[in-house]
């Protein structure tokens, strides 16, 4: 199980509990329970990630699930000359899952939403908010385009994963979106990043070598 990629401790293993570091049991209500970390089967740290046979597809920072009858699909940045997306196209929508430098502190998704929900109104889309596995979840429907946006902190990373389909199938995507986002890998790396920079995408060498041939026969 991972803790937004941080192992649970055991009880010898514990450190100070803040305020309550010293205090002792009889100045404790009877019924004070210690707050529990949030856990969640995903996404993992790399430094936490489980061995496990789910097929994913390596990205360099990220290690993104590809669910049984979806496709890759590579978006170019042709004035950059790299990698500016990666999709996973399930039958449900259009699946991206990105990382984010972000600060120890966490917190980061929720600042992200607020801009992504205010900027999605401007370009005329009906937002909604609310929570789910992870926390705040983005609803917003654009002509007869769905999206669904979700976010998770993590140890100095944030991942956020968008579906965009059919409103036809709204009901079923934000669980294909959830799966793939849980069963995802972060790499974070250790090279100090500016908050909110994109982490790197690197292609596995087939695909790399197989866009550069379809480039070279488009020549």
């Amino acid at each position: 199980m991972g803790i937004f990629g941080r192992k649970r401790r055991t009880p010898d293993e514990e450190e100070p509990r803040g305020r309550h570091a010293a205090a002792e049991p009889e100045d404790l209500e009877e019924d004070y329970e210690e707050p529990q970390p949030v856990v969640t089967d995903g996404p993992f740290d790399v430094a936490d990630a489980p061995e496990d046979e789910v097929p994913r597809i390596d990205l360099g920072s990220v290690r993104v699930p590809v669910p049984d009858g979806a496709q890759v699909q590579v978006e170019m940045d042709p004035a950059a000359g790299g990698v500016r997306a990666v999709h996973v196209v399930t039958p449900q929508g259009q699946i991206t899952v990105s990382g984010y430098a972000a600060p120890r502190s966490g917190g980061l998704w929720e600042e992200v939403a607020a801009e992504l929900s205010e900027q999605l109104r401007k370009d005329g889309a009906k937002v909604t908010s609310g929570q789910g596995e992870w926390g705040l979840e983005l609803s917003a429907v654009i002509g007869d385009v769905a999206l669904r946006f979700v976010g998770v902190d993590g140890p100095r990373w944030m991942l956020r994963g968008v579906i965009a389909g059919p409103q036809s199938l709204a009901a079923e995507a934000p669980g294909v979106l959830r799966d793939i986002v849980r069963d995802t890998i972060v790499i974070r790396g250790d090279a100090p990043m500016p908050v909110r920079s994109p982490l790197p995408i690197t292609l596995p060498d087939a695909v790399a070598q197989h866009i550069a041939e379809q480039q070279q026969a488009q020549a």
